[in-house]
């Protein structure tokens, strides 16, 4: 079938991109779902950091490619062997496609899926075909098995989770990254305890998922941390009992007399190392300190080993929020259905698929924290 969707062809293409339209709108081939796949109409897709880290070349992929890796949608079609999802299903997408049979599947860790890796590094679909072409039939690589920005997609079943289908399309797609990512690093790789102190070192839209986690697991103190003045108002408005710039030269002395002498967490969600080593700094002896973002493979974190020690401190990496997709996504959707976590207060701008490019500007420029793409 034909249909219109975003495809970038090489990275590293400079701003604006309003101007120099790294991302062509095209009219492309889309092939039937084979085995173990499924066909959904994409409703809802977010522009998220992680898409930007390909347009500008900080996550290096395999090009062409067609972008998008966070949406909502309903299923069209389904393959051979998927007998649990029908047409007319409301689905988020998830970036992760498991498996369920290899070790970390088993272990229940399905974000660190070994052929999921494997597929979403080569560009391909879980069983390593490739169902996007262009109109002299050359292949294109897939993001991360959804690319989302897109009128369909053919996906993994492992790559979907019923929703319910009241929820709004907007609010469904950002589950499948912003939230799963930011609210799962607290909640799954910090395993923030009632009443503990946490720092969120970056303010998009991971960061305040992140921050309104916290908020629902009991956090005492929240200390939101940007460079933008704008984003940690917006922290303070969701919540923050604390904000600082993190440009402020005596940004690790303030957090501590703030908190009395570092808080217990520190998530940090700004795809640099700068802001890790913040996160680092501010974060209490005993204390834990998680990246969930995803900076340049070749960035290198200095530490000072002997802390480990003798400080018993904890640097771990979330993915995808550390999360079983399957049964976070419900549990985060209950929550906020309940009031309890109220991420539609993320999406800044409800966008056409024509203005992705200015989005992505807006994105790069700190103006935007969850733009959606509505179809």
């Amino acid at each position: 079938m034909k249909i219109r969707a975003a495809v970038l062809d090489e990275m590293g293409r400079p701003g604006p991109y309003a101007q120099t339209r790294p991302v062509a709108i095209e009219t492309i081939e889309l092939d039937a779902p084979g085995p173990g796949e499924v066909l959904v109409r994409i409703t809802a897709a977010g522009l998220c950091h992680s898409d930007l880290s390909i347009i500008n070349g900080d996550r290096p992929r395999p090009m062409p490619m067609a972008l998008g890796h966070e949406a909502a949608g309903v299923v069209e079609e389904c393959g051979p062997g998927v007998t649990d999802l029908r047409r007319g299903d409301s689905v988020a997408l998830t970036f992760v496609p498991s498996c369920g049979h290899c070790g970390p599947c088993m272990e229940g860790r399905p974000a660190l899926c070994e052929p999921g890796a494997a597929a979403n590094g080569a560009g391909t679909l879980l069983g390593g075909g490739r169902r996007l072409r262009r109109a002299d039939g050359s292949m294109l690589n897939h993001q991360v098995g959804v690319s989302c920005f897109a009128e369909f997609a053919v996906v993994a079943r492992g790559t979907l989770v019923k929703v319910d289908p009241q929820l709004p399309a907007d609010v469904a797609a950002v589950f499948g990254c912003a939230v799963l990512t930011g609210v799962g690093a607290v909640v799954n790789s910090a395993r923030l305890p009632l009443g503990a102190t946490v720092a969120i070192v970056g303010l998009g839209g991971v960061g305040l998922s992140a921050l309104l986690g916290a908020l629902a697991a009991g956090a005492r103190q929240i200390v939101a941390i940007d460079r933008l003045g704008g984003k940690l108002e917006r922290a303070l408005a969701l919540g923050a009992t604390h904000a600082f710039n993190a440009q402020d030269p005596d940004l690790v002395a303030q957090v501590k007399a703030a908190t009395g002498g570092g808080v217990e967490y520190a998530i940090e969600a700004a795809s640099s190392v700068e802001a890790l080593a913040a996160a680092w700094a501010i974060t209490r002896r005993g204390g834990t300190t998680v990246t969930c973002s995803l900076p340049h493979p070749e960035h290198r974190l200095a530490l000072q080993a002997v802390q480990l020690v003798a400080e018993e401190r904890t640097l771990k990496g979330s993915y995808l929020g550390s999360a079983v997709p399957a049964r976070d996504i419900p549990r985060f959707i209950s929550l906020y259905q309940a009031g309890r976590l109220p991420v539609d207060k993320l999406i800044t701008a409800r966008i056409t698929l024509e203005d992705i490019n200015a989005g992505f500007d807006r994105l790069a420029a700190g103006e935007a924290v969850r733009q959606v793409i509505v179809f």
